[in-house]
């Protein structure tokens, strides 16, 4: 059992703009007491997307025209604050496969590497230019290459950047721990029937 290799990545873009936007506004604390991930999609920038009512405001991840997009695009700092699992979980279980932004904190990035969900940086320029696009045709398809180190959008390309250990998690399909864990059972159990202390 090892990890899927993940490439590229492919989809409609929706964005959410505002620099130092941490986990606390991400998943609000309140919705952490669970026992799966499963759910907390729906409660995703919850505080900034519903009234205590549960009535909408109004928040690109609320508009029709960015329903089933899948590449996130932010600012600066994006996942600062707590380093609560919980915030990514929520970003991929709402359909969100990849965000790029101008820069993460590192904490949420690990986080989102480990779950299989890939971080993008671009230039400050380059991200403003991608939410003006998106924010003027919500339909385009985006096309992330980690491999290429490029997102492609309409007639356009840009450079995107990882770290050199993220990129190569991903290219090679080790970012899932637990599995690579997994994929080395026997080898697992055979150092451990040499342990003396496991004898007898």
């Amino acid at each position: 059992m090892s990890s899927k290799r993940i490439q590229t990545v492919s989809g409609r873009g929706v964005f959410v703009s505002g620099n130092d936007i941490d986990t606390d506004r991400i998943i609000p604390a309140r919705y952490l007491k669970c026992v799966t991930f499963d759910d907390l999609g729906k409660y995703l920038f919850y505080d900034a997307r519903f009234n205590e009512d549960g009535s909408p405001k109004k928040h690109t991840l609320n508009e029709e025209k960015y329903k089933g997009a899948s590449i996130l695009i932010v600012n600066r700092n994006f996942g600062c604050g707590s380093s609560r699992e919980h915030a990514p979980q929520a970003i991929m279980r709402s359909g969100i496969r990849a965000i790029v932004g101008e820069s993460f904190a590192e904490i949420f990035a690990d986080n989102c590497t480990a779950m299989g969900l890939p971080l993008a940086a671009a230039s400050p320029e380059d991200i403003a230019n991608l939410i003006s696009f998106v924010a003027d045709d919500p339909s385009c398809e985006i096309r992330v290459d980690l491999e290429k180190q490029e997102l492609a959008y309409g007639d356009f390309s840009i450079s995107i950047r990882q770290t050199p250990q993220t990129r190569s998690a991903f290219m090679q399909g080790t970012w899932d721990s637990t599995a690579e864990l997994l994929s080395a059972t026997e080898k697992i159990k055979e150092t451990a029937s040499k342990l003396p202390y496991n004898r007898g």
